[in-house]
């Protein structure tokens, strides 16, 4: 399923009949390859969480033999987590998520308040990984884990896409947040790529089932200037990464 053709539109808002659908708040994988139908797609955040490289992952990013690290989050009442929250009708994006998440993630699910960026106070499901779980990997130095996802790599594709792409998503579409320990992991994992010489481009994949967003315009923006810089938004990149500064982030037009 190629969404690249027709991307879909990040909204600011859920009316009132969309308040009766099941919202499902995407803050990893799910921001760029959800992989089920949604009727909306809203950007915010949540509220007493952090999100960590914690949990490992072996059917996607990883193996059995080497496990990937992918994000869960941590309870943090001084925290937030920046996100999407997908509006869904019916079993059917429900039981996808079952599977991936839970079985073969290897996370729980519960409900909490999502805060959308036009002030909405909505409830959403979101799956998130505990100690308890066996896959669980649990804390570690920036180091460890940047070494560790440059290293592995599952049937879903390289451990460094994952990490990529989810830095790219949440600064393009939140320029004015920092996620530390996000931006640290990339960081450390461009330098290892750079240091080892390894090709970037091989371990982003091509992308295969990725979607890509555009904000909800003004239907009176129709210029061709307009149009030019819409189709420019289309494009899911990660090659601007490599010139992000470590220390201090800015808004990138991407």
């Amino acid at each position: 399923m190629d969404h690249m053709a027709e991307p879909a539109i990040l909204d600011d808002q859920v009316s009132e009949n969309e308040t009766k659908n099941l919202l499902v708040f995407a803050y990893g994988s799910l921001c760029w390859k959800p992989g089920f139908t949604f009727n909306k797609a809203v950007l915010g955040r949540v509220k007493g969480y952090k999100r960590m490289f914690w949990q490992g992952n072996t059917t996607h990013r990883g193996t059995e033999e080497k496990p990937g690290r992918v994000a869960t989050l941590i309870e943090d009442s001084e925290a937030e987590v920046y996100g999407v929250a997908y509006s869904v009708q019916g079993e059917t994006a429900l039981s996808y998520l079952s599977q991936r998440e839970c079985e073969q993630g290897g996370y729980i699910s519960k409900f909490t308040d999502f805060h959308s960026s036009s002030g909405q106070t909505l409830t959403v499901l979101l799956y998130i990984a505990t100690p308890k779980n066996p896959l669980w990997l649990g804390d570690a130095n920036v180091e460890e884990i940047a070494h560790q996802i440059t290293d592995c790599q599952g049937p879903s594709g390289h451990n460094v896409e994952y990490l990529i792409r989810l830095a790219n998503f949440t600064r393009k579409f939140f320029p004015h947040h920092y996620d530390h320990h996000l931006y640290s992991l990339e960081e450390k994992v461009l330098a290892i790529i750079e240091i080892n010489k390894l090709n970037l481009e091989k371990l982003m994949g091509f992308g295969e089932g990725c979607i890509a967003f555009r904000r909800k315009t003004d239907s009176r923006e129709s210029s061709p200037e307009t149009i030019r810089r819409r189709n420019e938004e289309r494009v899911e990149t990660f090659e601007h990464t490599a010139r992000v500064p470590g220390k201090k982030l800015r808004c990138l037009n991407i």
